[in-house]
């Protein structure tokens, strides 16, 4: 509870001076002006992360087990996909990557940039916000298909002038039996992935892309609940990283229409998440055996 009470000053420490640096990047023209306010932001929420990673690190001791975080750069562009079990899943990467790559950012809703003080916090960080129409929505407004495709590819123009990663949990919930079941997924530890929200992202942003980090998270005891967190009760997490190419057909290509292209991503999609559970259950039975 004490962790929990220091990071929640911590992190009203930390937002005042975004808020504060958001309005002259708002109001305030020019292009390497906005530039420089967008990493000085950065920097506080570097700092941020790095103070709150502190402050937890005194109330437990967690076992870290990692592999794959050599040969990144702070100065990279990187899609990031991650399987998702709890919100300490974000906190763990922030943790993790913090100042080892660009500060993470996730694609947000675009209604949400509305949203009191949060909104413009966001906008601040460069947070890229998408529009999304329903297939039913588009079957009866047939004049709106590509729209949210150009808004995401406006919204990400900007992370051409400094270095980003943006992150992509594409199961679109956290996972639990409750939700395998209902979801009918056929895989042991995982949902089925959305292919939707990282297709868009590859064909608006693809040729920005270094490459792709896909990164399995394990909870030998157990996914923990944030609260849990708060009071150190987090004993262990193995999280493994691999990069991997973003190749060339992936970009610019027409998710929504295109069949092909559709077929070709969900058959890569798909293999990429049947390897990440059977890495999970290696990794699980690994911990069990020792």
């Amino acid at each position: 509870m004490l962790a929990f009470g220091i990071c929640t000053v911590s992190t009203i420490i930390c937002f005042i001076p975004i808020i504060v640096l958001a309005v002259p990047k708002l109001i305030l023209p020019g292009r390497p002006f906005r530039i420089l306010m967008s990493r000085w932001i950065m920097a506080i929420g570097e700092f941020w992360v790095a103070a709150n990673a502190v402050i937890y690190g005194l109330t437990r001791s967690t076992r870290w087990n990692v592999s794959g975080i050599d040969r990144l750069s702070h100065k990279s562009w990187y899609l990031l996909l991650s399987n998702h079990q709890t919100w300490v899943d974000i906190l763990a990467l922030q943790t993790l990557f913090n100042r080892r790559i660009p500060f993470l950012k996730f694609f947000i809703k675009q209604e949400l940039v509305w949203f009191p003080v949060l909104g413009i916090a966001w906008w601040a960080m460069d947070m890229p916000f998408m529009k999304r129409y329903s297939k039913s929505y588009l079957a009866s407004h047939p004049e709106k298909k590509g729209v949210d495709l150009e808004i995401t590819r406006k919204a990400c123009k900007k992370f051409r002038d400094t270095p980003t990663t943006v992150i992509n949990f594409i199961e679109g919930s956290r996972f639990s039996h409750e939700k395998k079941i209902k979801r009918a997924s056929k895989f042991q530890h995982l949902l089925p992935p959305r292919a939707g929200g990282i297709a868009l992202a590859l064909s608006s942003m693809g040729e920005m892309f270094d490459s792709i980090l896909d990164v399995t998270i394990v909870y030998p005891t157990g996914p923990p609940k944030f609260w849990e967190m708060c009071c150190g009760k987090f004993d262990e997490i193995i999280i493994e990283i691999r990069q991997r190419p973003v190749e060339p057909w992936m970009i610019g290509a027409d998710y929504s229409n295109d069949r092909e292209y559709r077929r070709q991503f969900h058959q890569w999609l798909t293999a990429i998440w049947e390897d990440k559970d059977r890495r999970i259950t290696v990794l699980k039975k690994r911990v069990g055996d020792g």
